[in-house]
């Protein structure tokens, strides 16, 4: 009998944590919105939603690929990854891009970074545009990835798509080169365009804003206060200064950003801030009630203003199933769709270091009158999945 009392008060306890948001969150989730207990955590596509392949790899080929992100120019969709012959976060990778026309059939890759020399390393960096003028993001690790001292970031840029520029280094509003990692997606916030940096020493994320169109210089870094680190095992400090929070996305609600991040310290939800002043300061990030599995996450806004989230919101490590979440207010997040589940995932192919089953690393950008999600899948499979606005708008 008490055993049995026990067991109700704790799944009562257990259920009003999973209704509770955290303090200070700047946006919850609707309880019970995605259930652990059944396939795909319960989540459905949306009418009309479609899944086509970019690359995929064979035994003449790379087959390692991860970081895609998309953007429009020109009246073409753009796609850019990073990728290896076999092994994540190798000296041998090289930064690709591949072209559609439709969203549906893809040119091959072509080089936009060839693999660096003495242990230097390019990894995808993203895009931007003004409309004119293509902005192809680099990001290099002078001394690699697995060193952790950080890198900084360069561009090229296109007006054609096809033909591009010799690198340069991405200036801060002090004339000098930033000394950080770009993130994959600016967003334009107002007359500012707002992303986040990983600056080095390390890997430290860092929101911030400039006025130039293009997004090549004048970036200002925002004031927020990073989440401290637990110690390592035996109690030192972390030997690697990586930043609780790291690969931020975010959305805008009203003035205001609000920047999402991946936590490092295995909560497995997503951390959160917003800026309410052009992201000139943000709130020290908050825990949300957003499950997720600890990978890059997308966030942005539908044409209507819908906020939405992209990730693979489990509670546990695997990246699966890809989802989109979305909120009308950009408070409350109250509805989901299934973009890729286990039922649908391929098998994985090759071996190689860090590879894993699952959906990594999804970017997301409107194109027409669809929401397109770029990732890897398995980090071999370069693929976009989209979804008719019509089928998410209310």
């Amino acid at each position: 009998m008490r055993v049995a009392l026990f067991g109700l008060v704790l799944a009562a306890c257990l259920a009003g944590s999973a209704r509770a948001e955290p303090d200070g969150a700047p946006y919850s989730v609707r309880p019970g919105l995605f259930d652990p207990a059944a396939p795909d955590l319960g989540l459905k596509p949306a009418p009309g939603t479609q899944t086509f392949t970019v690359f995929r790899p064979e035994e003449t080929t790379e087959r390692f690929s991860n970081g895609v992100v998309l953007i429009p120019f020109r009246n073409r969709l753009y796609a850019q990854w990073q990728s290896s012959p076999r092994d994540e976060d190798s000296p041998d990778t090289r930064v690709v891009y591949a072209v559609s026309d439709d969203g549906e059939h893809w040119t091959a890759p072509d080089v936009l970074a060839a693999p660096g020399q003495g242990g230097r390393m390019h990894s995808s960096g993203g895009w931007w545009t003004d409309g004119e003028t293509l902005v192809a993001y680099t990001n290099v690790w002078p001394d690699g990835f697995q060193s952790g001292a950080g890198g900084f970031t360069e561009y090229r840029l296109s007006t054609d798509g096809r033909t591009w520029s010799e690198p340069r280094r991405v200036l801060g509003a002090d004339g000098q080169p930033v000394e950080g990692v770009i993130e994959q997606d600016p967003h334009r916030i107002g007359d500012r365009v707002m992303t986040g940096f990983h600056m080095r020493p390390g890997m430290i994320a860092t929101p911030a804003w400039t006025t130039d169109p293009l997004g090549l210089s004048g970036w200002t870094p925002g004031r927020m206060t990073n989440l401290p680190r637990r110690p390592a095992e035996g109690g030192a400090a972390h030997e690697r200064r990586l930043s609780r929070e790291i690969e931020p996305s975010l959305f805008q609600r009203g003035d205001c950003a609000v920047m999402v991040f991946r936590d490092e310290e295995l909560s497995f939800r997503q951390l959160a801030s917003e800026s309410c002043d052009g992201g000139e300061t943000w709130t020290t990030p908050a825990i949300t009630g957003m499950p997720d599995s600890r990978a890059k996450q997308s966030a942005g806004n539908l044409p209507d203003g819908t906020a939405y989230l992209v990730n693979a919101p489990n509670t546990d490590r695997p990246r699966i199933p890809l989802a989109v979440t979305l909120s009308d207010d950009g408070r409350t997040f109250d509805r989901s769709f299934l973009l890729r589940g286990q039922g649908d995932l391929q098998p994985l192919r090759y071996e190689g270091q860090y590879k894993r089953p699952g959906y990594h690393y999804p970017k997301s950008v409107v194109w027409g009158d669809w929401l397109y999600v770029g990732y890897a899948t398995n980090k071999e499979d370069v693929q976009v999945t989209r979804v008719p606005l019509s089928s998410l708008i209310d």
